[in-house]
């Protein structure tokens, strides 16, 4: 600080003006972190020139602790149930069950809805033969199954009546018949929260 008395002051009484000047460093330094999800790992994000990084040691002791966690949720998750967990259930009931929540769990909501739905009523009361055709239809990529739903494209032509020749709807066109009535209504909130509970879709 430098002090600085002006000549009049020092001829009379009158107040000392002084003039200051305050200088300081401020450290400008910037950490850059990020996060377990979409930076890779925690290795690889920790700056080896500093071992002493203990806001990484944090995160990484975190992650430690909640990895064994982590793992048996996921493994739980992905898991599909021992057969013989359903001793009693005949093979053509645990297929027809299967179907029905392949249909409802396809990961796209309209898709889910439609699919689901239909399965939901329908699975239960078909033949061997259509069940092996549904389980055709179901094994498709879900986008062309979504594009057959909504009339985006036609019944592929494996799967269209054309082929017996005698003049029937597929299963698949008659799904997509049913799909044409807008089964599941339009735009209305409390129908499509009654077709989600009424088909344990929630």
């Amino acid at each position: 600080m430098l002090l600085r008395r002006s000549r009049a002051s020092q001829a009379s009484s009158s107040p000392v003006v002084v003039v200051g000047v305050v200088t300081s460093t401020i450290d400008t330094t910037t950490t850059r972190r990020a996060y377990m999800g979409g930076a890779g790992e925690m290795k690889s994000r920790r700056d080896d020139a500093r071992p002493d990084d203990a806001v990484a040691a944090r995160e990484q002791a975190l992650w430690d602790k909640a990895r064994p966690r982590y793992d048996a949720i996921m493994e739980r998750h992905v898991r599909l149930p021992p057969e013989e967990d359903d001793v009693d259930v005949a093979p053509d009931a645990r297929r027809r069950k299967r179907l029905v929540y392949r249909s409802k769990q396809r990961g796209w909501l309209e898709v889910d809805l439609l699919l689901g739905t239909w399965a939901s009523i329908n699975v239960p009361s078909l033949n061997a033969d259509e069940l092996d055709e549904f389980e055709k239809f179901v094994n498709m990529e879900t986008i062309d199954i979504y594009n057959v739903l909504t009339l985006r494209s036609d019944v592929p032509e494996e799967m269209s009546g054309s082929l017996a020749g005698d003049g029937k709807r597929s299963l698949v066109e008659r799904i997509q018949d049913w799909c044409k009535e807008s089964p599941l209504g339009k735009a209305d909130k409390e129908k499509y929260d009654e077709v989600k509970t009424k088909n344990n879709l929630i």
